[in-house]
C-alpha cells in the first residue's frame, strides 16, 4: 500500500508489516473510553475494547481472503478487525463500521486519516464526523508503537488507546 515510501519506515514499524503472516505481537496498552452516553452504544457497535491501564495486549495477524485479519486482545476484552485494499486505500471493518483510510508515512511512522466510513455495510457517515479520528504507528524506544483516538464532533471523546507491541 505505501510503494516505496515503505523503506522508509523505521524498522519495528517496517518489521511488523513484513513479517509473514501468521504472526503474533504482545506488548502493553492503556484504553480509555469517552463519557458521552451514545459512547457504550458506539463501542458496542465497532466492538472497541473497555477502560485499561497496563493491559497485556496481543494481536494475532493473519491473512484473510485478499487481506489481513487482526485479533487483538486487550486484557480480556477481544477487538477483532479485518483489512484489506481498496483503489489505493485501506479498508478495516470493524464490528458494523467499515472504515476507509488514506496512509500517509511521516517520520518514519504511518498516520492513517479517515476518507470514508459506513455503518452495516451500506449506510455511509459524513465524513465530518470523523476529523477527530488520529491514528499513528511509530517507533519508540526501539518498540513498534501504536496510538488511536476518536474524538467525535457530537459527542466528543469515544476511545483512545495506545501502547506497544513486540513480536513473538
Amino acid at each position: 500500500m505505501l510503494g516505496p515510501a515503505f523503506a522508509t519506515l523505521a524498522g519495528p514499524v517496517r518489521a511488523l508489516h513484513a513479517t509473514p503472516l501468521p504472526c503474533r505481537y504482545l506488548g502493553q496498552a492503556r484504553i480509555e473510553r469517552g463519557r458521552h452516553w451514545l459512547v457504550p452504544l458506539l463501542a458496542a457497535l465497532a466492538r472497541l475494547p473497555h477502560n485499561g491501564d497496563a493491559l497485556p495486549t496481543e494481536v494475532l495477524f493473519s491473512a484473510h481472503g485478499q487481506g489481513e485479519r487482526w485479533a487483538r486482545r486487550f486484557g480480556r476484552w477481544p477487538m477483532v478487525s479485518r483489512l484489506w485494499a481498496h483503489q489505493g486505500y485501506l479498508r478495516e471493518q470493524l464490528g458494523a463500521v467499515c472504515f476507509e483510510f488514506n496512509l500517509q508515512v511521516r517520520e518514519g511512522g504511518i498516520d492513517w486519516s479517515v476518507r470514508r466510513v459506513w455503518a452495516f455495510g451500506c449506510v455511509p457517515l459524513p465524513a465530518r464526523w470523523f476529523g477527530g479520528v488520529c491514528c499513528r504507528e511509530a517507533w519508540h524506544e526501539q518498540r513498534y508503537t501504536f496510538l488511536v483516538d476518536v474524538t467525535l464532533p457530537w459527542a466528543g471523546a469515544l476511545i483512545r488507546y495506545e501502547g506497544w507491541l513486540e513480536p513473538q
